[in-house]
């Protein structure tokens, strides 16, 4: 898990930088453009439904941080 989310992290601002460049290459890239985004979307909900799941499988523990503790 230590290298699973720091991967799909650089592919999520891959596809935003991706997706910049679409945008900025200028008219008839509008198309590009949306597939990255809906891609950078579909990375993201999946990170966070894997760490999710991570968690309830134990693969991941809390930080151990307490709030409101002295």
């Amino acid at each position: 898990m230590k290298w699973i989310i720091p991967i799909v992290l650089l592919m999520i601002v891959g596809s935003l930088g991706s997706a910049l460049y679409y945008m900025m290459k200028g008219k008839g890239s509008g198309p590009k453009m949306v597939y990255s985004l809906m891609f950078r979307i579909g990375l993201s909900l999946v990170l966070f439904l894997g760490i999710l799941l991570a968690y309830y499988f134990g693969l991941i523990q809390p930080t151990g941080i307490r709030v409101g503790t002295n």
